[in-house]
């Protein structure tokens, strides 16, 4: 599995915060923790001078590689069939740096196809991995089986925070979701029994996964991340202790005092408690 610390994206605000800010989290958790596991810090940008500018500012950062994002404004106006390979070939040769390749839902107009992801795969050395985001079952089977036939090479890593064990049943080498920071000792038991299936049943799987579902519920809601479950992913922090303040920057609003209590019951239901964080002081 990677073993990997993702400095922004779901519990820093990864857009909500300025250039310089991005930088500066990113040297933070390369000092506390560059020597103990993988830093990868998210790039998500509309152009691809500015994606190469923030990829060269991670790697001087101290980051082990980035994660890049398409831009979004192909969400709305789609792209060029040609774009997604030629961007991720850019950024990678014009910051000399590793790549995880995040890929967006099927339904989106970012999505790559698994013949693009291929030949990302083989002809730009410096991708990596997939985090692999595509949120349609049969296209996600069929892909990750065509990725592991053609890209043996190539970590595929699931970013389905709210669907997480479902998709490891595929056999992947681990996850890169903000959803872990809430709830590591959750995340990582369930880790275990999935990358070590010849020692634990079935049984053991669906009994991790029943302990996940109700948190995942509490923040997510049956669908996607989304702003309001970045909101609510840091209220499950607050809550446990771990953060002082659940405060978002604007335009993502605070949770009214029902989706508060909301998380308090997915937290309580998972059988989660407070986090003693002087332990760690």
């Amino acid at each position: 599995m990677l073993r990997l610390l993702y400095a922004r994206e779901a519990l820093s605000e990864i857009t909500g915060l300025t250039r310089v800010e991005r930088k500066h989290v990113t040297e933070i958790c390369a000092e506390e923790c560059g020597d103990k596991m993988t830093i990868i810090s998210g790039v998500n940008c509309e152009n691809t001078q500015e994606s190469i500018e923030m990829a060269r500012e991670a790697k001087e950062a101290g980051v082990d590689g980035i994660l890049l994002m398409p831009p979004h404004m192909w969400l709305r106006f789609g792209m060029n069939p040609n774009a997604p390979f030629e961007y991720i070939k850019d950024v990678a040769e014009g910051a000399d740096i590793d790549i995880i390749i995040h890929l967006y839902p099927a339904t989106s107009k970012a999505f790559y196809p698994v013949e693009t992801l291929i030949k990302m795969c083989k002809e730009i050395p410096h991708v990596k991995c997939i985090k692999v985001g595509t949120r349609v079952t049969a296209i996600y089977e069929h892909d990750v089986r065509e990725l592991r036939k053609h890209c043996p090479d190539i970590s595929l890593i699931t970013c389905h925070d709210e669907t997480l064990c479902v998709t490891w049943f595929t056999g992947m080498d681990g996850a890169l979701i903000g959803f872990a920071g809430c709830v590591p000792e959750l995340i990582t038991g369930a880790w275990e029994v999935f990358s070590h299936p010849e020692k634990h049943t079935l049984k053991e799987a669906q009994e991790w996964s029943n302990k996940i579902y109700p948190i995942s519920q509490a923040i997510y809601g049956g669908g996607q991340p989304s702003g309001e479950a970045h909101a609510r992913l840091k209220e499950t922090l607050a809550q446990r202790g771990i953060f002082k303040s659940a405060l978002m920057r604007k335009p993502v609003l605070p949770l009214d005092q029902e989706e508060k209590d909301w998380v308090a019951e997915g937290i309580k239901l998972s059988g989660l408690g407070k986090v003693d964080m002087s332990k760690f002081a």
